[in-house]
């Protein structure tokens, strides 16, 4: 079907259920989809305003739901939803980083960069940001993220239906390079997964067994390291007796200053 032909018939629906899915966490295509969007308008064949209103919408009630899930289920959610990424570690950590190095405002660029997306809402729930701190800066976001590629596609329109009129006419050829496409992706992917599979493992020790370590003649072999994120920690925190603090967002250079002659232990959020 011709999309913008599929705009006509369904782009409000379309457009409100593709953001609301992105905003839940699901892969699906809602900037391309906002930029068809901004084409149909551009043809007189949706109303801007009503565009916009959807996208806005679906984008709240989905970074909404997310928040209050991250606040009461926290970083078991955000490990959930990090589980389809290569390496879920990173994935966690990318996000915290931005709040780490943006504070709040974090929430008004998230919609553009990959990953973080979907991890901000329900990480600002975690973090017990407020809801209606958070519900005005994710406004600001989603504001900025819609209208932004809604423009794009409006000023492009001309130049979306050459393309799709060069789909079009490439028929089977082109359905064979996209399969082909999405083929090698999934390949890529499955070698990633493999590469990192390591990674996904982290070693762990029962408390009963470290606090007995700490009690034996070994103790002074023995550093602890408190590694919570940025968000639930700070200066005036409790921490397990003589353990050092490091930054898990600068692990670079603080990894440089550990002694290489203790065992370490680490314990985070």
């Amino acid at each position: 079907m011709n999309l913008f032909l599929l705009m006509a018939r369904h782009g409000y629906v379309w457009i409100f259920s593709l953001l609301l899915a992105e905003a839940i966490g699901l892969p699906f295509p809602a900037a391309i989809a906002l930029v068809a969007a901004g084409a149909a308008v551009a043809a007189h064949t949706l109303w801007g305003p009503y565009v916009l209103a959807a996208a806005v919408v679906a984008l709240l009630l989905g970074d909404t739901v997310q928040f209050w899930l991250g606040r009461y289920m926290g970083w078991l959610l955000l490990g959930f939803l990090c589980r389809v990424s290569i390496n879920p570690e990173t994935c966690i950590l990318r996000s915290a980083e931005s709040f780490y190095k943006r504070g709040k405002v974090t929430l008004v660029i998230a919609k553009f960069i990959p990953g973080v997306n979907t991890m901000a809402a329900p990480l600002a729930g975690s973090m017990k940001m407020r809801f209606w701190q958070f519900l005005q800066l994710d406004l600001v976001g989603a504001l900025f993220y819609s209208s932004t590629y809604l423009v794009v596609g409006y000023i492009s329109r001309d130049f979306l239906a050459v393309i799709l009129r060069g789909f079009h006419a490439a028929g089977r050829a082109m359905e064979g390079v996209v399969i082909a496409a999405l083929v090698v992706y999934a390949i890529y992917r499955i070698r990633q997964y493999g590469k990192n599979k390591m990674y996904r493992v982290v070693p762990r020790i029962q408390v009963q067994e470290l606090a007995a370590r700490l009690a034996s003649e070994d103790a002074s072999r023995v550093l602890i390291v408190d590694v919570r994120s940025h968000g639930y920690y700070d200066s005036g925190s409790a921490r397990i007796k003589n353990s050092i603090r490091i930054e898990p967002n600068n692990l670079e250079d603080e990894i440089k200053n550990l002694p290489k002659d203790k065992d370490i232990y680490l314990y985070c959020t």
